[in-house]
Order: C-alpha cells, then sequence, then structure tokens
C-alpha cells in the first residue's frame, strides 16, 4: 500500500479531514461557523504533527520527504484553499455587498474582484509551500538540525487571523467581509515576501494555542447568546 501510516503523520491526515469538511460546510451560509471552527482545528493539528513526527526514533529518509510533502499538502488545503472557499461564499452571502452591487452595474466589478483575491490567496498560498519544500529540502542536504527562520508569513498565520475577523463579525453583528478581503489580500501577500520570521518555540506555540481556544470558545458564546 502506497504512503506512510504510523503514528507520525497521523495529525496531518486528521488536519486534512478536518479541512474537507470544512471545505463542504462553508458552503452553506448556515454552516459557516462549522467552517471557521475546522479551519481553526487544523491549526492547532498542525502546531504539533511536526514535533509528533520528530519524536519517532530512526526515521528513514523516505519517511521525512514523505512528512514534508504531506505536511504541505495538506496546508494547501487547510490553509490555502479553505479560507479562501470560506472568503467566496462570505462574499456570496454578504447582504452589504449585495446592496451595493445591485446600485450600479459598476458595483458588480466588486463582487467579481473579491472573488479574484480569494483565488489569488490560494495561488500564492501553493507557491510559498511549493517555495518552502525545494527550499527546505536544499537546507537538509547542507545541514542538520530545524530551521530558526521561515521566508515569508506561514501560511498557517491562516487559522489565526481569520477566525479572529469572524469573532469580531459575531460579537458586533456587523458584515466584516470586507475586512476578511482585505486580510486576505494581505496575508496573501505576506505569504510570497521575502520577510524573515523567526520560527516560534514551544512556548510561542502554546500561546498560539491558548489565544486559538479563547477565540474559539468566544464565537461559541457569540453564536449562542448574541443574537
Amino acid at each position: 500500500m502506497l504512503g506512510v501510516y504510523n503514528y507520525t503523520v497521523v495529525l496531518t491526515y486528521l488536519s486534512i479531514v478536518s479541512a474537507v469538511i470544512g471545505i463542504c460546510c462553508s458552503f452553506n451560509a448556515q454552516l459557516i461557523f462549522a467552517a471557521i471552527i475546522c479551519l481553526m482545528i487544523c491549526g492547532c493539528l498542525d502546531a504539533f504533527d511536526g514535533k509528533v513526527a520528530r519524536s519517532k526514533q530512526n526515521r528513514t529518509d523516505f519517511e521525512k520527504k514523505f512528512g514534508i510533502q504531506i505536511d504541505s499538502l495538506s496546508d494547501v488545503i487547510a490553509f490555502g484553499i479553505l479560507p479562501a472557499c470560506i472568503g467566496i461564499n462570505l462574499v456570496n452571502g454578504s447582504r452589504f455587498i449585495a446592496k451595493l452591487t445591485n446600485r450600479t452595474p459598476y458595483y458588480g466589478f466588486l463582487k467579481d474582484a473579491l472573488i479574484i483575491i480569494c483565488i489569488l490567496y490560494a495561488l500564492t498560498a501553493v507557491i510559498r509551500l511549493a517555495y518552502y519544500n525545494v527550499q527546505e529540502e536544499a537546507r537538509q542536504n547542507e545541514e542538520d538540525g530545524n530551521r530558526e527562520f521561515f521566508t515569508g508569513v506561514p501560511v498557517t498565520t491562516a487559522a489565526i487571523i481569520f477566525p479572529l475577523i469572524f469573532l469580531l463579525q459575531l460579537a458586533n453583528k456587523l458584515d466584516l467581509t470586507l475586512v476578511y478581503m482585505f486580510f486576505m489580500a494581505l496575508v496573501g501577500f505576506l505569504f510570497i515576501s521575502e520577510k524573515k520570521i523567526r520560527k516560534p518555540g514551544f512556548k510561542h506555540l502554546i500561546v498560539l494555542i491558548i489565544l486559538g481556544l479563547i477565540e474559539a470558545v468566544l464565537m461559541v458564546f457569540c453564536k449562542i447568546f448574541i443574537k
């Protein structure tokens, strides 16, 4: 059977499952909340999959290379395609944007432009991950150990930023679709920028996980109690 099926890839496979469920949910306006939660679950799983993989003694070169590839492919779905699908369906379901597009024919271009932003965002995520794979393979051939810096903002940033915008939308009962799209354009640009980002340590990951849990709890609270 093709592939690797030991515990080192379980979290990555679960992230793919969560991402696909999120994509399915994103196409139903009533389930956008569930899609955002799936995005956050993907972020949580991705935070630890690398550490779990490295805990296995005597990993073969094939397992290491397979781990890099499957992790990036998972990230494409979870942090590239899923946020883009959420964005497209927020645009299609936005009453505010619908009002703008109905005023004059020129506003119709706004909706098209926003959907193009979603497409370009997904493209930049793929480019960033492909670049990372090539760079990481070259680095491992030259040196041992883990990298200290990333080139470009990691795609996992999506798991923090977009749920936060959605949380603000729930809390204030405002249509923040345009804000979501602005940050989608900004984050997509940062994916392919040459900015050096220090790789977060374990303590930083714990802080990010705690922030994500706080976001999730607040979203559930807003969903239940703020009508």
